[in-house]
């Protein structure tokens, strides 16, 4: 490594990123990281973090008005956006920092500028033109909103990165997509008093969830006021003198002040200079092997970029994996099954494992069990709303197979019950412990009926 500036040069200042040169630089390895934006990534800058505290903040509408059925009683509640952006820049300019002083405590150069790659070996900084030569190359530039095919209007409308920048609460919003972003945002302006239609391609949210969950939080989602639209799509976008004429597919219109499009994201590839080095891509992502290794030898990627396992816990995971490999003698492959994941909508969801479609067509028989019933906190409230439990088990190993969780914490909930599946609990052992009473947890351990079983059919 004596005839490179750096031992690793990491593209990329994000979640998986940061992790890579802190630990590899704890490695004895010489790290520079470039970043053209701000530390931290899409996580702690535009994404997980801002969008958890925007979840928060919509969640109080709730909690005042159902303090009466408690015996508070409470003034008018008063909202105002602008304090809660800018409290919410106040926080992510603190995380940003911390993320900086990491970085210089682990000795690890960070350069604020763009990168690209000149060949396998050179790095170019767009700001100044210099190059740096390095022994290793990581890539961990992430993902970008998409927003799909072109239609009419399209520059008036906002992508989730935007949408944590408006100067105003938007009285009614269309919100184009069913994933992760849009059903959370779909909550945050819904429980901020926005009026919210969502619009989504395909037959129900949330595709790629199981089935029931799916529909119960559609169902609860309506419940709040949501227009859930499904099977159509944004076909134009026309600004007008009192807002935003937005026309569906099913030739329907509407008039909102803002339209936003959660339709997915994008590897962040564009112009890094991979062709230059010779980096083999599938499908629009950096193609690596199990040790995040790309085509070629010493240039690897973690993250959204490889278009793997899309969530931040990963790409650290990733991150520190490919450190621990490469500078720690510690040859480290990432296990990228059953990782739980949470949707914080409202209410809430929690899943890991498989569907009950997957295990079905998986195992020769699947039992499942599930639950639903009013929250505790409900009941005095008045509140008309419903969790939901399920659990997917292997009839022959009587093994849990996945975990599907809808209503108020289930987000924490599943990162416990990720550490029985992963250790392969049998339900035996969840029937085992002792149930806290009263939580709505319990119904973990209490589910003795079985709903029904699945059987797959028999190969012709």
């Amino acid at each position: 490594m004596a005839d490179f500036d750096v031992d690793l040069f990491v593209i990329g200042a994000g979640s998986g990123g940061v992790r890579a040169a802190r630990i590899a630089s704890g490695h004895g390895a010489r790290v520079m990281v470039a970043e053209e934006y701000r530390v931290g990534g899409t996580c702690v800058i535009r994404g997980c973090v801002p969008k958890k505290l925007l979840v928060y903040a919509s969640r109080f509408a709730d909690e005042f008005e159902d303090a009466a059925g408690y015996g508070w009683t409470l003034g008018e509640p008063k909202f105002d956006w602008a304090t809660l952006i800018a409290n919410k820049d106040r926080e992510i300019a603190r995380l940003e920092a911390a993320y900086s002083a990491n970085l210089e405590r682990a000795n690890v150069t960070t350069v604020k500028s763009r990168a690209v790659i000149e060949d396998r070996h050179t790095v170019r900084l767009v700001a100044s033109g210099k190059t740096v030569r390095a022994g290793n190359i990581l890539v961990a530039t992430g993902a970008a909103p998409h927003f799909g095919a072109k239609i009419a209007g399209l520059e008036h409308v906002i992508s989730s990165n935007e949408a944590f920048h408006l100067r105003a609460l938007p009285k009614r919003i269309v919100i184009q997509g069913g994933g992760y972003i849009a059903v959370e945002f779909a909550g945050i302006f819904n429980g901020l008093g926005s009026e919210v239609t969502l619009v989504y391609r395909g037959e129900q949210i949330l595709r790629g969830f199981d089935n029931d969950v799916r529909e119960h939080l559609a169902a609860e989602m309506t419940k709040r006021g949501i227009k859930i639209v499904c099977g159509q799509t944004v076909d134009a976008v026309e600004k007008v003198d009192h807002g935003l004429d937005v026309v569906l597919s099913g030739r329907q219109s509407c008039v909102v002040d803002c339209v936003m499009f959660a339709t997915g994201r994008k590897p962040n590839i564009v112009g890094l200079g991979l062709d230059k080095a010779g980096v083999t891509l599938a499908k629009g992502a950096i193609q690596v092997d199990a040790f995040s290794r790309t085509s070629v030898p010493n240039i690897y990627a973690v993250g959204d970029v490889t278009d793997r396992i899309n969530l931040t816990p990963v790409a650290i995971r990733e991150g520190h994996a490919f450190a621990d490999t490469v500078f720690g003698g510690q040859p480290t492959k990432v296990d990228h099954a059953d990782v739980p994941t949470a949707v914080f909508s409202e209410p809430e969801v929690g899943t890991i494992g498989l569907t009950e479609t997957q295990a079905g067509a998986r195992f020769a028989r699947v039992d499942v069990y599930k639950s639903s019933f009013r929250p505790m906190k409900a009941t005095l409230a008045g509140r008309d709303t419903r969790s939901f439990f399920k659990l997917i088990v292997d009839s022959a190993s009587d093994r849990v197979l996945g975990c599907h969780i809808v209503g108020p914490d289930a987000g924490e909930m599943i990162q416990l019950v990720g550490i029985a599946v992963k250790m392969n609990a049998t339900k035996a052992d969840f029937d085992a412990v002792m149930a806290v009473h009263p939580t709505a947890a319990e119904e973990l351990v209490t589910l003795r009926s079985k709903a029904y079983s699945v059987e797959r059919p028999a190969a012709e």
